[in-house]
C-alpha cells in the first residue's frame, strides 16, 4: 500500500456526551493521508475536538469513537478496558490506517459553545460595570470618544443654487462648526449613500462624524449620513452611535456592544476560543503558528469560528447592521494580540523572549478582517512584555490600580497569570507560567467552565463524602478551575492528602488502578454523565500543586523584589477566568494566594473586557492605558536568581515555610 495513499473520513458530530452516541446531528468527510494522526485529520477538516495537551496524549480530553475502519491506536491509562473494546481512543494518539467512521461527541467541542464566564450579563458583573462607569464620570473621562452625531438642515438646491451635494454637505458642517471646508471630509462609504439621504430627508440629516487634531482647528470626517428619523437606535427610540469592545482571551472570548452616547451597553455575548483545538496554552499555539500554514489558521480559527458570528449576533440583537459599528477597541495577551493581527509571534518563545510589537498605531477594523463600519478605528491595548499582554494594561486601568495610594496587588487568573504590583506611584509586572491546571488541562478529570463541570466542593472529614455544586445543575463531566481550588484545599483540611498531595487515609473513596496510581473517586460513575467514575489521582494533584506554586512563588518574587514583605499588601484585586468562583479561604489555605486578611481580596470581574469597553468609550481612557503600559516595570521571572528556590518552596501544600501561613 503506498505511504501517499487517501483515506475516507466521516466525523459524525454527537449532540450529546461520550454516554450519549446515538444522535448524529451533523457530518464532515475528509480526505486524509495515511498515519495522520486523528486529531491532525480533524483540525484540518475544521471539526471541534478538545485538545488542551496539543496532542501528546497527557490529557485524555480528545476522546473520540471508530465506528469502523481501520486505525492504530496504544491503549492509554485514560481510556478503561471496556470502554477501549467499545472503540474509543484518544484522536491525537490514533493514526489513521485506512477509511474511517468516527463519532466525535459533543463534549469534544462543548468548550467552543457552552463557556461560562464572567461578562457583564449577571448582577455582579453588572455592579462591577457600572462602578467603573461611575468612575469614568468622575474623572471626566466619558464622552469623549472623538464620535458624535451632527443634525443638518441644508438649503435645496435650485436652478441658481446647483452646488453639489457632496460640497453642499462639507460647506453647512464647516459653517455649523465654524472650521474651513478644507478641514472636512466624507468617507466614500457616507459619499455613496448621499445623493439618496439628502433626498428621501428634503436635504436635512443626520451625520456621523469624527473630529481629530487640535480642539482649535480639528479635523471631521464624515463617516456615514442617514435621514433625520433613520439610523441606529436603542429600545427607547433615542438614537445611538454603536462601539465594540472585546476580549480574546486565551480560552474564550467576550464582547460587549455599547453606545458611544449614553455609555450603556447594547448587547454582550461570549464564545469559546477556536483556537483551543491547537492547545490550551499560548506556547502550543506559537509552535503551531511556525508550521506551514499554521499563521494564518490560528487567526482563521479565532476570526471565522468566533469573532465573526459573535459580532454579527450582538448587532442584531441591538437592530444594528455591523456597518453602523463605529468604533472597537481589543484587548488580549501579547500572543493573541499577534495572532490575531497575523504577526507571527515565533520570537515570543525564544530567548530574548522579543515580541514583533508592544503598541500597534492606528488601524482600521475592516483591515484585520472584523464586520464594522469601513472606516472604524479599531484600538489595540497595548503589551508591556512578551507575557504580560493588553488585557493586563486595560485590566490595570479598569482596577484604577494606577490612581491608588496603597500598594495592591492585581492578579489576573486565566490559562496564564499575570501579576501587578503597585500603587499610583510604580507599577511592576510579571506573568507565571502556571499551565493550564485552572482551566482544566494536565488534570485528567478537569475540563474549562462549561455545563456539568463541578466549580465547588465540601468534603465531610469524616466519611470522606463530598458535596458538589456543578454548573447546569446536571451530572458531573469533570472539574474546573474553582472546583479543583476546593477540591485540594478540602482533601488537604480532611487530613486525606499530606502537604506533597500524597493520599494517606484509605476508605471505599480511594482506590489505585493498574499502573499503581492513587486516586479520589469525587463522583461514582452512576451519576456521572460519561458513566465512568470520576476521579482526581495524585498525578492531578501533583500538577495542580505545581500550578498553584508558580502563582505564590511569582507573588513572592515580585514582592521581595521591592525588599518587601507580604503584609505590604494593602488589597488584592483578583480578576480573570475563574477568578468569578473561586473561594479565596481555600485559595489561601492551600498557599496559593498570600496570607492576608481576607477583606483585604476583590473579586472585579473581566477586567480584560471592561477596559476594552473603557478604551471604546473615551480617547482619554485609550491614552491613558497606552500611558499605563509604557509606565509598568516588565521582570522577567525566567531570568530572575532566586524564582526557582521560590517555586520549589511553593510547591507543598501549602509551602515549606509554615510561618507565611500561619
Amino acid at each position: 500500500m503506498s505511504e501517499s495513499q487517501t483515506f475516507s473520513i466521516t466525523f459524525k458530530i454527537s449532540g450529546g456526551s461520550s454516554a450519549e452516541i446515538d444522535s448524529a446531528p451533523g457530518e464532515i468527510h475528509f480526505q486524509a493521508p495515511k498515519g495522520i494522526p486523528l486529531l491532525e485529520a480533524a483540525k484540518q477538516a475544521n471539526v471541534a475536538i478538545d485538545a488542551p495537551c496539543s496532542g501528546n496524549g497527557s490529557c485524555g480530553k480528545c476522546l473520540v469513537r471508530i465506528l469502523s475502519g481501520r486505525a492504530e491506536s496504544e491503549k492509554s491509562r485514560h481510556i478503561s478496558p471496556e470502554s477501549y473494546e467499545e472503540g474509543w481512543r484518544l484522536a491525537c494518539q490514533t493514526k489513521v490506517l485506512g477509511d474511517l467512521t468516527v463519532l466525535v461527541p459533543g463534549s469534544a467541542g462543548a468548550f467552543k459553545s457552552r463557556m461560562k464566564i464572567a461578562d457583564f450579563g449577571d448582577s455582579r458583573e453588572r455592579g462591577i460595570f457600572d462602578a467603573l462607569k461611575a468612575e469614568l464620570d468622575n474623572l471626566g473621562y466619558t464622552g469623549n470618544s472623538g464620535l458624535e452625531l451632527a443634525v443638518l438642515h441644508l438649503k435645496t438646491p435650485e436652478i441658481d443654487d446647483p452646488m453639489a451635494d457632496r460640497e453642499r454637505l462639507l460647506h453647512g458642517l464647516a459653517e455649523k462648526f465654524g472650521l474651513d471646508e478644507s478641514g472636512v471630509n466624507i468617507s466614500l462609504f457616507a459619499l455613496r449613500k448621499l445623493p439618496a439621504v439628502l433626498r428621501e430627508g428634503d436635504f436635512s440629516c443626520t451625520c456621523v462624524i469624527r473630529r481629530e487634531g487640535e480642539k482649535a482647528s480639528p479635523e471631521i470626517s464624515i463617516l456615514d449620513i442617514y435621514t433625520p428619523n433613520s439610523g441606529p437606535k436603542n429600545t427607547a427610540g433615542e438614537p445611538i452611535l454603536p462601539a465594540l469592545a472585546i476580549d480574546i482571551g486565551t480560552t474564550t472570548v467576550a464582547m460587549v456592544l455599547t453606545d458611544l452616547l449614553s455609555g450603556e451597553l447594547l448587547a454582550m455575548g461570549s464564545e469559546g476560543n477556536g483556537q483551543i483545538r491547537y492547545g490550551a496554552d499560548v506556547i502550543s499555539r506559537i509552535i503551531e503558528s511556525t508550521r506551514s500554514g499554521g499563521l494564518e489558521r490560528l487567526r482563521r480559527a479565532v476570526l471565522d469560528d468566533c469573532m465573526l458570528p459573535l459580532i454579527r449576533e450582538l448587532a442584531s440583537k441591538a437592530g444594528i447592521e455591523t456597518s453602523q459599528i463605529y468604533r472597537v477597541a481589543l484587548a488580549a495577551n501579547t500572543t493573541m494580540t499577534h495572532l490575531f493581527a497575523g504577526v507571527s509571534p515565533e520570537f515570543l518563545r525564544l530567548e530574548p523572549y522579543v515580541p514583533a510589537f508592544f503598541h500597534s498605531g492606528k488601524f482600521r477594523a475592516v483591515d484585520l478582517g472584523l464586520p464594522a463600519h469601513p472606516n472604524a478605528e479599531l484600538l489595540l491595548a497595548p503589551s508591556v512584555g512578551s507575557y504580560v499582554g493588553g488585557d493586563i494594561s486595560a485590566g490595570v486601568f479598569a482596577s484604577m490600580l494606577f490612581m491608588k495610594e496603597k500598594c495592591s496587588l492585581f492578579i489576573d487568573l486565566g490559562t496564564n497569570g499575570e501579576l501587578v504590583f503597585g500603587n499610583g506611584e510604580f507599577l511592576m509586572t510579571c506573568a507565571c507560567s502556571a499551565g493550564p491546571a485552572f482551566e482544566g488541562g494536565d488534570i485528567s478529570c478537569g475540563m474549562r467552565a462549561t455545563d456539568g463541570a463541578i466549580e465547588a466542593c465540601r468534603i465531610d472529614g469524616s466519611t470522606m463524602t463530598p458535596s458538589l455544586t456543578i454548573i447546569g445543575g446536571g451530572k458531573a463531566a469533570g472539574v474546573c478551575g474553582s472546583g479543583l481550588i476546593d477540591l485540594v484545599g478540602e482533601l488537604f483540611a480532611a487530613g486525606i492528602i499530606n502537604p506533597k498531595g500524597k493520599f494517606i487515609r484509605q476508605s471505599d473513596r480511594v482506590c489505585c488502578d493498574e499502573w499503581g496510581m492513587s486516586s479520589f473517586v469525587i463522583v461514582h460513575g452512576k451519576d456521572t454523565e460519561s458513566g465512568n467514575d470520576l476521579l482526581l489521582t495524585e498525578g492531578d494533584i501533583d500538577n495542580f500543586i505545581r500550578a498553584k506554586g508558580a502563582i505564590f512563588s511569582a507573588i513572592r518574587t515580585m514582592i521581595a523584589m521591592l525588599d518587601l514583605n507580604m503584609d505590604a499588601i494593602d488589597e488584592v484585586y483578583i480578576a480573570g477566568g475563574i477568578g468569578s468562583g473561586i473561594n479565596v479561604e481555600r485559595a489561601v489555605r492551600i498557599g496559593m494566594l498570600p496570607s492576608i486578611p481576607l477583606e483585604r481580596y476583590h473579586y472585579i470581574g473581566n477586567t480584560s473586557l471592561s477596559g476594552a469597553w473603557a478604551m471604546v468609550q473615551s480617547q482619554k481612557a485609550a491614552e491613558k492605558v497606552d500611558e499605563i503600559a509604557r509606565g509598568m516595570t516588565y521582570l522577567e521571572l525566567s531570568a530572575h536568581p532566586s524564582y526557582m528556590d521560590e517555586f520549589i518552596a511553593a510547591c507543598f501544600l501549602p509551602h515549606t515555610n509554615g510561618d507565611l501561613f500561619p
